[in-house]
Order: structure tokens, then sequence, then C-alpha cells
């Protein structure tokens, strides 16, 4: 058997089509190539190896997967190991601020011992990394905790971040109150997607005091929070981020009593040294913020 066909179709089974493995096959390869060289092993074979629409792997396919997938899975380790006993590569998924402005100071550190480091970083929804995580394709989350995750998962905690309201310097908004004690709230509403934990115990918290105001503005991130409230779009729903600098023309307005965002760690399975030496150093920054003890899951 050809083992460059071996190796498409085990990206295949493994993103669940072809369309899937193009994006992930760490090469450049254009879909008809994949599509080509998977049907000349299946003409080889004389089998089928998976249902193309919708996708799922034959008895056969199952099986070859079943054999060639701990040898494609472990190539990454085995050259870690290779290169001196230890693993050289980590691929972490975070939200753009907490890329931007808290992991440089840990890569820093990190490299220090592992000097060889490569870093593969991803951006992304909370709700997306666990997937990604329990597909293999990240190694570590830095994201919003909200339950237990699921299992062959591990979190921990590292942050409550207080949430509060953005608003325009010129707003008369000063406290939340003064938008409580409205009959109807005119400011439009801008806030993550409905999903995410901050949207969610906002609704929770102000739904306790009898208040209905629903986003009229949905963004993708505290960022752009921010740059609609400093453009006059109305009133954000958004964390106080330690070491964050807001916009000149963004006013913050405490939230008392509303559910903080616990903001942590999620992994996949057992620990590595060099994914306890990332998880030491976020523990260790934690530490100079608002602190939330660190518990594993």
């Amino acid at each position: 058997m050809n083992i460059h066909h071996l190796e498409l179709f085990y990206f295949v089974a493994r993103h669940g089509g072809i369309t899937e493995a193009v994006r992930n096959i760490p090469y450049g390869i254009q879909q008809p190539a994949v599509s080509g060289q998977v049907a000349q092993l299946e003409e080889h074979l004389g089998v089928t190896l998976f249902q193309r629409r919708p996708f799922a792997l034959t008895p056969p396919g199952e099986k070859l997967y079943q054999f060639i997938q701990p040898f494609f899975a472990n190539l990454d380790r085995m050259a870690g190991e290779l290169q001196g006993g230890k693993a050289r590569q980590i691929r972490i998924g975070a939200s753009t601020i907490v890329l931007r402005e808290h992991l440089p100071e840990v890569f820093q550190s990190v490299r220090q011992r592992f000097p060889n480091l490569k870093i593969s970083l991803r951006e992304g929804y909370p709700q997306d990394f666990e997937n990604l995580l329990q597909k293999e394709e990240l190694d570590l989350a830095v994201t919003t905790i909200e339950k237990k995750p699921a299992a062959g998962l591990h979190s921990a905690a590292l942050l409550e971040l207080p949430p509060i309201l953005l608003v325009s310097k010129s707003s008369r908004v000063t406290a939340a109150d003064q938008l409580w004690h409205q009959d109807k709230i005119e400011e439009p509403l801008i806030c993550l997607p409905a999903a995410e934990a901050l949207c969610k115990n906002f609704q929770q918290g102000i739904a306790r005091l009898g208040v209905d105001w629903f986003p009229s503005m949905e963004v993708s991130s505290v960022e752009l929070i921010e740059t609609y409230v400093a453009n006059g779009f109305g009133i954000g729903v958004s964390v106080q981020v330690p070491n964050s600098k807001l916009s000149p023309q963004v006013r913050v307005v405490p939230l008392p009593g509303f559910a903080p965002v616990v903001l942590g760690a999620l992994w996949r399975g057992k620990t590595s040294a060099l994914l306890q030496a990332f998880l030491d150093e976020m523990q260790l920054r934690a530490k100079r913020f608002p602190l939330l003890t660190a518990k594993e899951t």
C-alpha cells in the first residue's frame, strides 16, 4: 500500500470528510488530489473505505483506521522524543485578548526551559475549544469554564473576571441602578453571543432584578464590544480584564451582585512536562490578580 495514501485516508477518517481533512492536513494539498489518491487506495484494496454523504466509515474503513491511527497520531510525540525526550510543540486556543495581553509572558518563561519550543495559536469560542481538544487538534485552551468538562478533559480555574458595563464617556449612566430603575431601557445592548458565559450570566442577573434587556448587537469578542461602545452604538456587557487598558472614549460601570466569569485552562489526557510548565506559569501569573483558587477536575 502507498503510505502517502494511507496518511491522507487517516486525515479524512479523523476529521470526518475530505473537506475537513484538507483544512487540517499540515501541508498544501487540494481537495481533488486528496479525493483522487484516496480513491486509488480504495481501488488497490478493492473495498469502499467510507461513505461520502453523509460521511461514515465502512467496516473495512473502520478496521483500517484503527490499524493506522496509533502510528500517524503519535508521529509528533515520537519527533519530540527523538529531539531530546521532551515535547517541543504545543497548540493553544484562547481569545484574542488572552493571546495578546497575557500569554506572551508565559511563552517567554516556558521557552527558558524548552528553548526549541514551537507554538501554534488559535482564536475561537469556548464551545469550539472543547471539541478541538477532543479531536486532538489542540493541546491546551485558556477559556471560560462553566461546568465540569467532558470525559477525558481536565480543567483548572485561574481567575474570576467581574462583569462590567461599558458606556460611552458622553453617557449619563454612572451606575447600573440608573438602568434598572427605568421602565424601559432605551439604550442598545452590545454583547457576546448568547451561548457565552458572560452573556448568560448577565441575562440571569437582570432577570433576578425583573429587568428585560436583550442584545441589539452581537459581536465576537470583548475588544469589539469596546470598539462599538466607543463609537456610540450602545452599552456593552464586558469583563474587567487585568492590565487591560480601555479606550479613552469608554467608561466602566460596575455590576455588583452579578456572577463573575471564570477563566481557566482546559486540556486533554495525561499532562506532559511541557503542558505542566504552561499550567504552572499561568497559575503563577494568575496569583498577581484577583485569585480564584485553582482546582483541577
